[in-house]
């Protein structure tokens, strides 16, 4: 894939995934009052106080934010994907606005507006872009206070979700960190899908053996690690596979008939990439 069409991929990631974010929040958060964090819900804080259109709102937050990261930060690592990211999600919200999906429901609107605005922003980063707004804020903060950037974010969506329960009630903020939970867990399976590996590390004395039966009985890889016991201080090699899930009970009985005495972890490993698992891209 050239240069051009990694740019033009990247791009329909990123307006794709606004438009995604802005439905999810027109047909889902703001019509049930839930703000779980960012410019979309400070938006659905000061629509519902002042009646002036959630885009404008979102428009007024992001380009003046847009403009601070230029200054302050000294040029975004996002660039201009990210500002079509700050552009284009307002312009959505604004043209989808009259949409409506028939029924409000707060539970249900923390659940789907979570997926909807996580599938969005998981597009986004793929593109290794963002749609602006508090995530731009989150990197001055971070800047200027030396704070985590996980943290400045936390804060900044934190203060969010508590402006909403002063402004509609406890009860609805509490379903904004639902929806906040949703959200984040969307954008891992959006990055990183579905297809969990497993990962195991093994210990034997008996690790020629081990090794032979799993690359022969499961045709998986092994790569040895250099180890050393902490009580004995001896050398003992540890034997690190990567399996998928459908593998692990056939890998540990054939750990078990090679080296009944074999010591065995087994972890997750939340994304795997080469020969036999997911191709790079």
């Amino acid at each position: 894939m050239n240069s051009v069409q990694r740019k033009l991929i990247d791009y329909l990631y990123i307006l794709t995934g606004s438009a995604i974010v802005a439905i999810a929040f027109n047909l889902f958060l703001l019509p049930n009052q839930i703000a779980p964090g960012g410019v979309s819900g400070i938006s659905t804080i000061l629509t519902s106080l002042t009646g002036i259109e959630p885009a404008y709102i979102q428009w007024a937050f992001n380009i003046p934010l847009f403009l601070a990261g230029l200054i302050l930060l000294g040029g975004l690592n996002y660039g201009t994907k990210t500002l079509a990211g700050t552009l284009f999600l307002p312009l959505v919200v604004f043209l989808t606005r009259d949409w409506d999906v028939g029924f409000t429901d707060p539970l249900l609107g923390a659940l789907f507006g979570g997926i909807g605005v996580g599938a969005g922003l998981g597009l986004a980063f793929k593109a290794r872009a963002s749609t602006g707004g508090t995530d731009l804020a989150a990197q001055i903060l971070q800047k200027y206070t030396g704070l985590t950037a996980g943290f400045c974010v936390a804060l900044i969506d934190g203060l969010v979700v508590i402006s909403s329960a002063v402004v509609f009630g406890m009860e609805l903020a509490l379903y904004a960190l639902i929806s906040l939970f949703v959200t984040g867990k969307t954008i891992d399976i959006v990055q990183m899908g579905f297809g969990y590996a497993k990962i195991a590390y093994i210990i034997s004395k008996k690790e020629e053996v081990v090794k032979e039966y799993i690359i022969r009985d499961i045709d998986r890889g092994v790569t040895k690690l250099s180890g050393y016991g902490g009580y004995t201080n001896e050398e003992r090699p540890v034997l690190m596979c990567v399996v998928n899930q459908t593998e692990v009970t056939k890998l540990k009985e054939v750990v078990r008939l090679a080296d009944p005495t074999a010591f065995v972890i087994v972890s997750n490993a939340t994304e795997v990439l080469g020969e036999g698992f997911k191709e790079p891209h």
